[in-house]
């Protein structure tokens, strides 16, 4: 497996390990869910936390399995984060480096999400044409407002995490790390001090209002057509 799990008192660490960018590939996505099973089954088990090894939390779906059966076989990235959502003990992201695609969109899934200052955070799909397809339409612009999330969505442009962090009202980042090197043992900390809250918040429970709707979504579908003109991709996202 390529996410690997341990136990820290009453904390479950579930840790990607997928060099260069701990892709999302189905190696991975087994063992998130298997440790997700791991955790939820454990008693002594309170709080869990996900991160990524090296110098990524993750960079999203692992480009080795683009176009091959691996990439839409059972736990995909919907239901990997479908399992978030059903779960039943906090999850807290420990977020640096990249958080991109895919790592976001888990990020998302998530109860929690704590973020190490430095990280770059992007839904860069739009840029091979593609939608963020687990979610990211849906869930980012419920943490950071519509118009800053549909400006990340159709421009795939990664943007730092003190910037999203400074949003007012932004619901992204539940905590700020001081640095890379403490994100891990903050994350853990602060699994322990929400182990006990409930119900588990949710992004996909969260609302998603604009005081213009309609007149907003009318004006960035004329912008993205004129900007993007013959590629499709960033005209689906508004939609």
């Amino acid at each position: 497996m390529t996410a690997e799990y341990k136990v820290d008192g009453a904390i479950a660490v579930i840790t990607l390990n997928n060099p260069p960018v701990n892709g999302l590939g189905l190696s991975t996505r087994r063992g998130i869910v298997e440790g997700l099973d791991k955790a939820y089954s454990d008693p002594a088990v309170k709080a869990i936390v996900i991160t990524g090894a090296g110098k990524a939390f993750s960079g999203g779906a692992d480009i080795n399995e683009f176009g091959k059966e691996e990439a839409y076989r059972e736990p995909h990235l919907v239901s990997l984060i479908n399992s978030l959502d059903q779960g039943s003990k906090p999850v807290v992201a420990a977020i640096h480096t990249v958080c991109m695609g895919g790592g976001l969109e888990l990020a998302l899934g998530c109860n929690y999400r704590v973020a190490a200052p430095g990280t770059l955070v992007a839904l860069p799909e739009v840029k091979l044409g593609l939608l963020p397809g687990a979610g990211g339409t849906q869930r980012l612009p419920r943490v950071l407002g519509v118009e800053t999330a549909l400006n990340m969505i159709v421009s795939g442009e990664p943007v730092k995490s003190e910037l999203l962090a400074s949003i007012p009202g932004q619901k992204l980042f539940d905590k700020m790390a001081a640095s890379a090197e403490t994100l891990l043992d903050e994350a853990k900390a602060f699994a322990l001090e929400v182990a006990d809250k409930r119900p588990l918040p949710r992004v996909r429970d969260l609302p998603c209002k604009h005081p213009q709707g309609d007149a907003y979504f009318q004006f960035a579908r004329n912008m993205v057509k004129g900007m993007a003109k013959n590629y499709p991709a960033p005209a689906r996202c508004v939609d």
